[in-house]
């Protein structure tokens, strides 16, 4: 799934070329994807000029002229695709045709995301946004602001991370770069962190964050910018999919086994086990 670096690009794209523009027409090829897509979008949309962009966690707001927004997720194999070919491609469910004669697609194979109309002003009442964490890459993300998410959680820090309700955006591939860098082992309890950790943990998440973003994100299977060019971030991955190789720190160290690969809740954790030294809990 896109997480955050990758839904802030997507949104960058569709920002740049879409901006201003006004949405002459919009063709919806099915409605059934996750949730429903209203069934008078097309009407309710058709029309209005594109006001704003803005992400939340992992979802796109475009906020149109009339007091209405788009609420976008691109889900498991979801796309944007700017200036798509008049031909529809497979697995094409929405198209929007600007009054400049740009066309945007959205593609998605599988049908896990979702598109969704809510009065301008209120996305955050949206049933998906409301109990959703503080974003991370936000001043008001401070190290008093997670310790606070944290507080008394049993649940190991990179489960805690993974919640929504705990912090906005985070997915499994940042998390994992983001406790390598702040040397936090991925079982340690949320309550068990030390205050230093947190202090940590706070620059790391915004780090891992804003260097994905400047890298176009990690392209993995379905992932590409609206552009059509690919994320480069995976190349700098310094555990994350590297189980059995040694990461950055560990070149000289006879003791280090290499990156260690394990599952937490249904998801692959990567760590490296000298860096980030577990505790007795």
């Amino acid at each position: 799934m896109p997480e955050l670096p990758e839904v802030e690009t997507v949104m960058r794209g569709m920002q740049i070329a879409l901006l201003n523009r006004t949405l002459n027409t919009v063709h919806v090829r099915r409605h059934d994807l996750r949730w429903q897509i209203p069934a008078d979008f097309s009407q309710r949309v058709a029309g209005r000029r594109i006001t704003a962009f803005q992400r939340r966690g992992k979802y796109i707001l475009i906020r149109l002229s009339g007091g209405i927004s788009i609420m976008l997720h691109l889900g498991m194999s979801g796309r944007i695709i700017l200036d798509s070919p008049k031909t529809p491609t497979p697995h094409e469910h929405v198209v929007f045709v600007t009054d400049d004669g740009k066309r945007c697609s959205f593609v998605d194979p599988r049908r896990f995301g979702m598109i969704d109309l809510v009065r301008t002003g209120s996305e955050y009442e949206h049933r998906l946004l409301q109990a959703m964490g503080p974003e991370p890459l936000t001043p008001a993300f401070t190290p008093e602001a997670l310790a606070l998410c944290l507080a008394g959680k049993k649940s190991p820090i990179k489960t805690a991370l993974l919640d929504q309700k705990n912090v906005a955006g985070l997915g499994n591939i940042y998390v994992c770069e983001a406790l390598y860098r702040a040397r936090i082992h991925p079982a340690t309890p949320s309550k068990d962190l030390a205050a230093t950790d947190i202090k940590a943990l706070v620059p790391a998440i915004k780090d891992v964050l804003t260097e994905a973003i400047a890298a176009g994100g990690s392209s993995l299977k379905d992932y590409v910018r609206p552009e059509g060019g690919l994320g480069y971030f995976q190349h700098a991955w310094q555990v994350y999919g590297r189980a059995g190789q040694r990461c950055p720190e560990c070149p000289q160290k006879p003791q280090c086994s290499g990156v260690q690969h394990i599952t937490q809740a249904g998801r692959s954790t990567f760590f490296c086990p000298i860096r980030q030294k577990a505790r007795d809990f």
